[in-house]
Order: C-alpha cells, then sequence, then structure tokens
C-alpha cells in the first residue's frame, strides 16, 4: 500500500497539527488561568473565615474580661494583648512595602 501525497497536502496536514497544537495548548492556558483565579478566590474566603474566627474569640475574651473581672491586671492584658499583635503585623506588613519583593535589587 502505498500514499501518494502531493506537496500542498503535506503542507496542508501540516498546518491543521499546527493548529489543533496551539488549540489544545490555549485551551491548557486557559485551564490553568481558571485554576488560579479559583484558587485566589478561595484563599480569599480562607483568609475571610480565619479573621472572623480569631475575631470571634478575641471578643468572646474581652467580653468576658469586662464581665467578670473589670480593673484586674487580666483585663487590661485581655483588651491591650489584641491591639498590640495587630500594631506589630500592620507594623511589619507596611514596612515590607519598602522593599522589593521577589529577588531584590539584584541585576
Amino acid at each position: 500500500m502505498t500514499v501518494n501525497l502531493s506537496p500542498t497536502q503535506v503542507v496542508a496536514a501540516l498546518g491543521v497539527l499546527l493548529a489543533l497544537l496551539m488549540m489544545w495548548r490555549s485551551g491548557t492556558r486557559r485551564g490553568r488561568r481558571a485554576a488560579e483565579a479559583a484558587h485566589g478566590a478561595s484563599r480569599v474566603a480562607s483568609l475571610a473565615g480565619h479573621v472572623l474566627g480569631t475575631a470571634g474569640v478575641i471578643i468572646g475574651a474581652q467580653w468576658a474580661a469586662i464581665t467578670y473581672a473589670p480593673g484586674s491586671t487580666l483585663f487590661w492584658v485581655v483588651l491591650a494583648l489584641p491591639a498590640l499583635i495587630t500594631a506589630h503585623a500592620l507594623t511589619r506588613s507596611v514596612t515590607s512595602l519598602d522593599t522589593p519583593y521577589g529577588r531584590g535589587d539584584r541585576r
């Protein structure tokens, strides 16, 4: 069995194969972008859940201290500790913006 193809048919077949390859790669990129977007959205939802849970714990501890231990050392510790932690985190995030992200200043 012999297949006789003209040069035009060979070029057309290669063009079709190239088009199929490009479509496949484009689909892979589109899928990767969709997966990255979904991952980013889930990270935001997870962060919101963590923030709300932590805030609930802090509010509960502060409510208990205000209700059951007004004026004591525990009262001041429970009110001051979240403020100190928040100030530290905020200061760190603001000062980290001063340095370039990634590879730094190397060229």
